[in-house]
């Protein structure tokens, strides 16, 4: 079955941290290009961390940048999302999301994050 499943959402103070983590399954993760999206009612979806197939080359959006850092372990078909000196703004349903050269895609089912001050 293919799939994607996170979890280490929760609450959190500000500049609190929290590991997201995500485990695949049913497909060939080494060959995918992994990502963190957030989804708030207010702003919509946003892209927060992208992770190459091989782990060599990561992205962030602006504002997470030195906050936040994705990596994965290929042998053990999981992602990770380490979340440090959080803020309120971070306060999102979090998402996992596999996508590979030939444009398939693959969702999670969402963990929250809900940060407190």
């Amino acid at each position: 079955q293919v799939q994607l499943v996170e979890s280490g959402g929760g609450l959190a103070r500000s500049g609190g941290s929290l590991r997201l983590s995500c485990a695949a399954s049913g497909f060939p993760f080494e060959y995918y290009t992994m990502n963190w999206y957030r989804r708030t009612p207010v702003v919509g979806r946003e892209l927060v961390a992208t992770i190459s197939s091989s782990g060599g080359s990561t992205k962030y959006d602006d504002s997470v940048k030195g906050r936040f850092t994705i990596s994965r372990d290929n042998a053990k078909n999981m992602v990770y999302l380490q979340m440090n000196s959080l803020r309120p703004e971070d306060t999102a349903r979090y998402y996992c999301h596999a996508s590979s050269e030939d444009t398939r895609e693959i969702w999670g089912q969402g963990t929250q994050v809900t940060v407190f001050s």
